[in-house]
């Protein structure tokens, strides 16, 4: 598997770009992370659309909620753990509550934030995310995504929160992704004896682990929901049945994230074996992304483990 030549962080802003020279609601706000979010080329071609908060994001919050009343369309960035847990009450109540079109972009997702730490390191983000009402839940896996994904998330007409990996991921997708918020994507579908069900950094390791799987003469479909929120709760319902055993794979707490979210549907629609692969209710630390990989479980290992283990409980 190849590693995209493009960053997503640089392919959103050039994106926004775009977006933005054919519709001039579009704005950004930036707490004081220009560089390390790529902001600058839209600063650059719209400096009168461009508002450097600094290091705020309460206050980037409320400016953006407000600017969202006027008819405008903010997209807001910060580093995941301040755009999500320290302005919550904000995005609850100015930008949710108010039923206000505002799109947070949080960056660094997991064990992304590597040398920053447990400080900086969200692993709950789409979890509290996930428990606002109406909020869109997405995580891009790719540039190729991120750059389909922005003109709906542009033309969703409520809240949106993007969980963005900054820098160059695994490339899953090429030109030809027929893409829809909210939909998810079977990559691999001959698997009958366990689904992997993976989101972000976490699908290439999905994957690979499928692989492993294969030279073992066990089937591994891999179903990517990179829409958190709403669900595509057919397509749980239909890895349920086609496989009978179920893994999530996630760079994110086990409680309240992507394996929460795929068990509250098939416990309703059609309960199987089921394994999550994720963060086990653990702060973060300062370590490189493989070696926090390593420590938290969601290695390619960790996900072949998971998977024998659920079609055991068949």
């Amino acid at each position: 598997m190849t590693t995209d030549e493009r960053e997503i962080r640089q392919t959103l802003a050039q994106a926004l770009v775009s977006l933005a020279e054919r519709d001039e609601r579009i704005v950004v706000l930036d707490a004081d992370l220009m560089s390390c979010h790529a902001t600058k080329c839209f600063k650059e071609k719209f400096p009168e659309r461009f508002f450097n908060v600094g290091i705020a994001e309460q206050n980037m919050i409320g400016v953006a909620a407000g600017m969202a009343t006027m008819g405008k369309i903010p997209f807001a960035y910060s580093f995941a753990p301040f755009a999500t847990r320290r302005c919550y009450d904000q995005i609850f109540i100015s930008v949710a509550y108010s039923g206000l079109n505002v799109k947070i972009i949080g960056s660094e997702p997991g064990v992304a934030a590597e040398a920053n730490g447990g400080t900086h390191m969200p692993f709950e983000d789409m979890a509290i995310m996930r428990a606002i009402p109406k909020m869109i839940c997405f995580e891009p896996t790719d540039a190729t995504m991120m750059e389909k994904a922005l003109p709906q998330i542009a033309d969703y007409p409520t809240a949106v929160y993007v969980r963005m990996f900054r820098k160059k991921a695994a490339k899953i997708y090429d030109e030809s992704l027929d893409f829809k918020l909210g939909k998810a994507i079977t990559l691999k579908d001959e698997g009958k004896d366990v689904t992997l069900i993976a989101s972000g950094i976490m699908v290439e390791r999905a994957l690979q682990a499928a692989e492993i799987l294969a030279e073992q003469n066990i089937g591994a479909r891999v179903v990517n929901i990179h829409t958190w929120k709403p669900i595509d709760a057919q397509a749980v319902k239909e890895s349920a049945q086609k496989s009978g055993a179920i893994v999530t794979c996630e760079n994110h707490n086990v409680y309240g994230g992507l394996g929460s979210a795929v068990a509250e549907v098939a416990a309703r629609e059609c309960p199987v074996p089921m394994e999550t692969v994720g963060i086990n209710d653990e702060f973060g630390q300062v370590g490189k992304n493989a070696y926090l990989s390593e420590v938290y479980h969601i290695t390619t290992a960790d996900i072949v483990n998971a998977a024998k283990k659920a079609i055991s409980r068949k």
